[in-house]
């Protein structure tokens, strides 16, 4: 482990997450496997990243493609996503090394996504993210613009649609953001409920570290957990 973060220091926080998660499924009738923890690992070395693996963390997702680069052939094998926002012309660097992208913002990338997936003959997984607090400092689709969105990228080629992602806007209280984890959660059932052709709505990525139990309550299937896991970090 890193001097940053002892084995000891995360195994406490691991065990932190996982009992708020169980309090979580508790409290709105779920089960543990309806939930996949994923650990963002933005900044964290490969050796804690490694560590978390052996510790039954078997997901973890990248913000940025050359942080994604620099420790990919580092870390042992485990599930990896990218979930930060991609630029097309990084597509082709990532594109055979993650097997989700859970940030597709735009029908322009998702093209690129598909582009790019068709020539090394692989179908790629997609999240299409929303911009639920209709932000503009955010990128996304609008709720009202999503399902029209699922459709035509579903309809590209080398691309399956899995699901829907999403950021709330910055709040007070992590209960002030329950409203957004509903509005999602309604939106992924009401989107899943249209039977669009290629697309699954088979994952709801919503809640981090401040609210994740308050997502897992409003319906996530997928939380991405950084600073819970691995403390407050320096952000590049």
């Amino acid at each position: 482990m890193t001097e940053k973060l002892s084995a000891e220091e995360f195994d406490l926080n691991l065990a932190a997450v996982e009992s708020r998660l169980t309090a979580a499924l508790e409290k709105s009738g779920r089960k543990r496997e309806d939930i996949t923890l994923l650990a963002a690992t933005k900044t964290v070395d490969a050796k804690t990243v490694n560590y978390a693996i052996s510790k039954g963390i078997d997901y973890i997702g990248e913000n940025k493609v050359q942080e994604l680069l620099s420790k990919y052939n580092d870390i042992d094998p485990v599930h990896k996503h990218f979930i930060g926002h991609l630029q097309t012309n990084k597509v082709k660097d990532i594109i055979d090394k993650v097997e989700l992208i859970q940030s597709v913002d735009s029908i322009k990338l998702a093209k690129e996504i598909s582009k790019q997936a068709q020539k090394i003959g692989k179908t790629v997984d997609v999240l299409i993210e929303v911009n639920i607090g209709g932000e503009e400092s955010k990128w996304g689709f609008t709720p009202e613009n999503t399902a029209e969105a699922v459709a035509e990228i579903a309809n590209l080629p080398n691309i399956a649609v899995k699901g829907l992602m999403s950021i709330p806007p910055v709040c007070n209280s992590a209960e002030e953001n329950r409203k957004y984890f509903r509005k999602m959660y309604k939106l992924f059932i009401d989107i899943d409920s249209q039977k669009i052709d290629n697309s699954s709505m088979s994952i709801l990525s919503m809640g981090m570290s401040d609210d994740f139990d308050i997502a897992v309550e409003e319906g996530a299937t997928l939380i991405r957990l950084g600073t819970a896991l691995f403390g407050k970090r320096i952000y590049k």
